[in-house]
């Protein structure tokens, strides 16, 4: 067996494998040991040779203690090892002390021999008491050790089906493997003796299912508690699941039924059922659950009906279960028949905990600042061993100075022994005005929206929101993440709570209102105050509400009102305050009505609303600079917008109906953005644009719009026009006047015939995509004899240039080198021209070159030197291509049948020392992939026979390998199939990275050559530095229809002094190897066939043959005289590297995935558990 041992264990293991190695070694062991790793689990295993003296070695036991599994294999001679028993005595240390999981296999003995001490275990024990003395303590550990191991729960294999029982094991491992522990806390102080208190509390002896509370205040650690707890216990279950934040993703309780199928996706683990109501849930909570020992914690429990869908009855779960709740109301732990027993408390940190995790969030790395002992007990006092308000009190307080202490400690001494609201009002306390009044925004209305749409908002409010926000998340009260604002949901329970403090009786006297009952409250019984500044309700589903028209008449602040899923029964409209700046009610029946005055209005959003926009609707909308009119399906026309000079963005998409843009849109001097995506209607746009400022114009599909106007002024602003899908015919020349212009799309612009020359001084332009403009047949040429001194060259800053599926007849623009001087990107797709000019081999900086489906394209020239990639599929006429530059790693030629009736090859197209300089290089690529029709695989590459290969090299060959060369020939008529390698590394037993190659679809009778080099392989592992033996890799073909494939290491010369160092198991055959410098000749057709499993691995046999025998007809004797003579054969032909070493090809015919899949003739990175399930495939076929 191989040996995956390592003198330095840097990475713990998944599984530790404890055998007797003669007993199995050779068969259930290796076998065994092939399944877990095919499935990616990193497995110890250690070779019986390598075993010497009595004692076990510190490597193996820190192997055992790195471990998360052991496996044990009790076989009839396991006892008589003093090496195997000291093994099993460390694996019950480790279960006892590291929640070590162990799984017992009883091979070929009962499990009674075992823990009992008979038959050879009896005889075995006698002979160590005989050895060491009968009253030896090295003994009775070891007999200890055997019962308690030979007690377990394990797999039984006497005369039954090994296979099937592999299959389990991997299974039941694989489940556990899945079941991690959970992130407890940045700095988890104060956790583990209540832990311990908790287990105890648990009685986790008992096989009767208990529920247990932790109730406490908020912030004062009941989750991480919890979570700490289930990392401690979780694996004594057959199944777990931790729920967290129950409250927050059950506000409606239709949100339950996501929760109960998350509960039963986590505890029954690789099943997915699916739930369509509460009561369904709870009877498949009830069905599956019923039988099965689990562990389920349901996180921040707040209402009886959360309880009732998720853990309803004690019936519900199997014998032995563990229901834990954290809430913060005693109530409804007793509710839901929890005895006060079994309900703990969570209390504040004790004097010493609280010290420790302060100093944790208030000390600097540096530990320059030095505060006085007194002003640091100062503040624990104030946090009162709360964990939450010592770590954002020690968060405010860190890096401050002894005199800032002082000042903020002097504050807090005004309000002490106070609730959580009072400790987190620390920093709220300490902010400004208008920071306060962001805070309290976000956190009534605003948490999880995106930063620009609450910037928006609160700078409508006059607000200086950006150095608000800043300080927001310095005071650790509020948190950026993935462009949106969050916070704790207890800081915002405390913000919250501040706005009901102001009023507790009467929420028309608040500042701000969000709950539904209080809404409905203040607007029916026209409540409201003068206090009301912003209210916000946001509906999970339509509501109809009768909201009168004078319903905020006496809210005279208020500055924002936002209504989603409100459907006012009053058709009317209403009356609203002149305060008011941000509007946001979609399906609104009517246009706003402001009292008279001026308006400070600067967000309207009354998308999907049914309304008519006329010009006085608009009067003294001064300050307006948001309009969201989107799929008001009623809109005709846009609205003029000379009564909002302060504009800045317009959103019209979808307004199905809009026919006219207002003349007013073209002379706006602040509009930034206008968005008419979709408005398929509209037809009459401004023949002249002279906003200034405008930055994004977006009229994409609308499709009856056949003008685009002019432009007789320079614009400034724009930086990204798109046309797509309209009607225009051609471009005004005046379109050079966008100086700003960034990104220019016109695809699919049917009518567009021409381009104006002028088109060339748009000097900032980046990137231009003009595909499928079906009846453009000429791109214009650059006028050279332009009178604009200042434009020197046309499109300076173009990188991408994107013309296919137009009609194109020529490509002469392309000739003029003082054009697209820094173009990268050029796709001429699916045009009419026959050749390209010359004068492309100059572009200094083009990257891309696509020109598939040009029919008529005869010839490509010379190409530049940077080019990396050319893409030339469905050139019938193409007969004649260059030598492809060094830089070139993707070729495309499929169904280019010319080039192959003019002696095309993969050699033309890839020589072997091209290759070589691309290995050898850096700049040129981690990998390579070259496809041509036809053609036979290089004598250089050697022939695989079947679906994968496999090898063994030391880590001290890393520096040496420049690559690995893959071939493959297509099969003539294989139809619609996608041929698909994996490539999986394996370091020293642990799977690695899995890259995947995939050939096109919908192609035969082709030839495709790809290559890696070999960072790209095991990209983050360094084996220059890594202390390891050896690594594998494996190379899986399925899923396709390959005639043939080959593969090949390339590789320096490999000097006779590291031949001499590298163990024969550790150098790959020399079959495999092309050293460079020291070229081998050609071997023709090898063969090669592996053994079972693993066994050639331990023994160093070799099998290349040139017809691969059936495995069951093949002796291991006659495989490795074979084996020498063909490496006899090899070197006669050629000089190799010496020494034979371990290669095996495996001769499998699995059957082919016919699942459909997108192909693509790129690299990509896949999931490495697919690999390994085509593995199993291909071996329970050969087995069958």
């Amino acid at each position: 067996m191989a040996s995956s041992s390592s003198s330095k264990l840097d990475m713990s293991y998944h599984v530790f494998l404890s055998f007797r190695g003669p007993d199995v070694r050779n068969n259930f062991l290796s076998h065994l040991y092939t399944a877990l790793d095919q499935t990616g689990i990193y497995t110890y295993i250690d070779s019986e040779e390598l075993r010497k003296g009595e004692h076990i070695s510190p490597a193996l036991m820190k192997a055992i203690e790195d471990s998360r599994i052991a496996i044990v294999v009790f076989s009839e001679n396991y006892a008589f090892s003093t090496w195997c028993l000291e093994e099993v005595a460390k694996i019950m240390e480790c279960k006892a002390q590291k929640d070590l999981i162990v799984l017992p296999v009883f091979y070929k003995v009962e499990p009674r021999e075992v823990r009992g001490g008979r038959k050879s275990y009896g005889i075995a024990m006698a002979k160590h008491e005989s050895k060491f003395g009968k009253d030896s303590e090295i003994v009775k550990g070891w007999r200890n050790a055997l019962f308690d191991a030979g007690s377990l729960s394990g797999w039984e294999l006497n005369d039954g089906d090994e296979a099937k029982l592999i299959k389990g094991i991997v299974e039941e491992i694989s489940i556990q493997l899945d079941r991690t522990p959970l992130h407890v806390a940045k700095h988890p102080v104060g956790i583990h003796s209540q832990v311990v208190k908790l287990e105890s509390m648990l009685d986790l002896e008992s096989d009767d299912v208990f529920m247990i509370g932790l109730w406490g205040q908020g912030g004062i650690g009941k989750t991480t508690l919890a979570k700490a707890l289930y990392n401690a216990i979780f694996r004594q279950f057959e199944g777990s699941c931790f729920l967290e934040n129950v409250r927050e993703a059950s506000k409606d309780s239709k949100d339950l039924v996501p929760l109960q199928e998350k509960v039963l996706a986590e505890i029954l683990l690789r099943q997915r059922l699916a739930v369509n109501s509460v009561d369904r849930g709870i009877s498949l909570m009830q069905a599956r659950l019923s039988r099965k020992k689990v562990l389920l914690v349901l996180d921040d429990v707040n209402d009886v009906k959360q309880l009732n869908a998720l853990a309803g009855e004690y019936e519900w779960f199997g014998k032995g279960s563990r229901i834990i709740i954290t809430t913060r109301d005693n109530h409804l732990l007793t509710s839901h028949k929890i005895d006060k027993d079994h309900i703990y408390e969570v209390k504040t940190l004790e004097n010493c905990e609280a010290l420790e995790l302060f100093n944790k969030y208030v000390s600097l790395r540096n530990n320059r600042i030095v505060i006085r002992r007194d002003l640091e007990v100062i503040a624990l006092h104030y946090a009162n061993g709360l964990p939450l308000a010592l770590e954002v009190l020690g968060s405010f307080l860190c890096g401050r100075k002894e005199n800032e202490w002082e000042s903020a400690l002097n504050k807090l001494a005004k309000s002490p022994n106070k609730t959580i609201n009072d400790v987190l009002k620390l920093s709220y306390d300490g902010l400004e005005n208008y920071a306060k009044e962001i805070f309290l925004d976000i956190a009534c209305f605003f948490k999880g929206r995106s930063i620009e749409y609450i910037m928006k908002v609160l700078d409508g409010c006059d607000f200086d929101t950006t150095i608000g926000v800043q300080v927001l998340k310095e005071k650790s009260l509020i948190i950026e993440e993935k462009e949106t604002l969050q916070m704790h949901d207890l800081i915002q329970l405390m913000g919250m709570d501040i706005v009901k403090q102001e009023c507790h009786d009467d929420p028309g006297r608040r500042s701000r209102l969000w709950v539904f009952d209080d809404v409905l409250d203040v607007l029916l019984g026209d409540m409201g105050t003068n206090a009301v500044k912003a209210i916000v309700l946001d509906l999970p589903k339509p509501e109809d509400i009768y909201i009168g028209p004078n319903a905020f008449a006496n809210m005279r602040r208020l500055r924002v009102l936002i209504m989603v899923n409100v459907h006012n029964s009053f058709q009317g409209p209403i009356h609203l305050p002149n305060e008011l700046r941000w509007f946001e009610w979609p399906e609104c029946p009517w246009f706003p009505k402001i009292f008279s005055g001026p308006k400070k209005l600067v967000g309207l959003d009354l998308h999907k609303s049914n309304i008519l926009v006329v010009r006085e609707q608009f009067q003294d909308f001064k300050k307006l600079r948001f309009i969201n009119f989107s799929e008001c399906e009623s809109l005709v026309c846009l609205p003029d917008l000379s009564c909002t000079p302060n504009l800045e963005e317009l959103d019209l998409h979808d307004c199905k109906h809009l026919v006219k843009a207002h003349e007013s849109v073209a002379y706006h001097e602040k509009l930034q953005l206008l968005t008419l995506y979709g408005c398929k209607e509209l037809s009459v746009f401004p023949s002249v644009l002279k906003s200034k400022s405008l930055r994004y114009l977006n009229l994409t599909n609308c499709s009856k719009l056949e003008m685009f106007p002019d432009i007789p002024d320079k614009m400034e602003g724009m930086q990204e026009l798109q046309l797509k899908g309209t009607a225009v015919k051609q471009l005004p020349a005046s379109i050079i006047n966008l100086v700003s212009l960034w990104v220019m799309v016109l695809d699919k612009c049917k009518n567009l015939t021409t381009l104006p020359s002028s088109i060339y001084k748009l000097q900032k332009l980046n990137r231009l995509s003009i595909e499928g403009c079906s009846n453009l047949v000429e791109f214009p040429k650059y006028d050279e004899n332009s009178n604009d001194s200042h434009v020197k060259m046309g499109f300076p800053n173009l990188s991408s240039l994107r013309l296919g599926g137009c009609n194109l007849s020529g490509v002469e623009f392309l000739e003029n080198l003082f054009c697209f001087p820094k173009l990268q990107s050029l796709s001429l797709e699916g045009n009419n021209f026959t050749s390209l000019p010359a004068s492309i081999k100059q572009r200094h900086c083009l990257e891309s070159l696509f020109v598939s489906n040009c029919r008529r394209l005869r010839e490509i020239p010379e190409l530049p030197p940077p080019l990396q990639a050319i893409q030339a599929n469905g050139c019938e006429s193409l007969h004649k291509i260059p030598d492809l530059p060094s830089a070139t790693t993707y070729v495309g030629l499929i169904s280019c049948d010319e080039l192959v009736g003019k002696g095309l090859t993969m050699a033309h197209v890839l020589p072997l020392e091209a290759l070589i300089t691309k290995l050898r290089e850096d700049g040129h690529g981690e990998r390579g992939s070259f496809l041509l029709p036809g053609g036979e695989m290089p004598e250089w590459l050697l022939p695989v026979e079947g679906n994968s290969i496999c090898f063994m090299a030391s880590r001290r060959l890393y520096d040496k390998f420049l690559g690995f060369a893959f071939y493959f020939i297509i099969r003539q008529g294989g139809g619609k199939g996608v041929a698909t390698v994996y490539i999986q590394l394996h370091i020293n037993g642990k799977g690695g990275t899995v890259t995947a190659l995939f050939t096109p679809d919908e192609i035969s009778d082709h030839v495709w050559l790809a290559y890696s080099k070999p960072r790209s392989l095991w990209r983050k592992v360094d084996f220059g530095q890594a202390d390891l033996n050896h690594f594998q890799f494996s190379l899986i073909v399925g899923e396709g229809v390959l005639a043939k494939w080959g593969f090949r290491i390339m590789c320096e010369h490999l000097e006779d002094d590291l031949k001499a160092v590298i163990p024969d198991n550790e150098r790959p055959h020399p079959a495999l190897l092309y050293e460079v410098g020291h070229e081998c000749t050609r071997y023709g057709v090898c063969h090669a066939h592996v053994s079972t499993n693993s066994k050639e691995e331990s023994s160093g046999e070799t099998d290349l043959q040139e017809k691969p025998p059936e495995p069951s007809l093949v002796h291991e004797s006659s495989l490795a005289s074979r084996a020498v003579e063909d490496i006899a054969l090899a070197r006669r032909n050629g000089p190799t590297s010496a020494g034979e070493s371990v290669m095996g090809v495996q001769n499998t015919e699995a059957g082919r995935d016919k699942r459909n899949r997108q192909a693509s003739t790129t690299e990509e990175e896949i999931d490495e558990e697919r690999p390994q399930k085509l593995l199993k495939r291909m071996k329970n076929q050969e087995r069958s």
